[in-house]
């Protein structure tokens, strides 16, 4: 019940958990819908056919609450063992390549590694801002 891992935007983490990054603004990649997903937005997506999370985080930005960011990229990690998690911002690149990338860190990639591991593996446009960057070195898991 996880990704194709060839589908266009999914991102295989060092575990091999597979979850997919995308930009809302472009229609719906074919294919199977997520089982749940995350999205990263300044303001409240509009209902999907799937679970969903909102996270407060405005376009080239941090998100509002960065211990609540925490946690749900944690229940995102957690859930991609078996289910098709998905992650997305409007564009696809900056919001949500930081959080693949912090993603990443949870799976087990070095925090100063993270960002050059989804821009590998990813997109090489993935994590726009120096202040993105910053977040993804010094983020860690929930609890630490």
């Amino acid at each position: 019940m996880t990704w194709d891992p060839d589908a266009p935007g999914v991102l295989r983490l060092p575990s091999g958990r597979l979850v997919r990054g995308r930009g809302l603004r472009v229609p719906l990649p074919p294919g199977p819908h997520p089982s749940y997903g995350v999205y990263l937005l300044g303001k409240q997506p509009p209902p999907t056919e799937w679970e969903f999370t909102w996270l407060r985080w405005p376009d080239f930005r941090l998100p509002a609450d960065r211990g609540r960011a925490r946690e749900v990229l944690a229940e995102a990690w957690r859930r991609s063992v078996d289910e098709r998690v998905e992650l997305a911002c409007a564009g696809g690149r900056g919001r949500t390549g930081t959080a693949l990338a912090c993603l990443a860190v949870l799976d087990g990639v070095p925090a100063p590694e993270a960002v050059t591991y989804v821009r590998r593996h990813y997109s090489p446009h993935a994590v726009e801002t120096p202040w993105q960057k910053r977040y993804v070195r010094r983020f860690e898991p929930p609890g630490k």
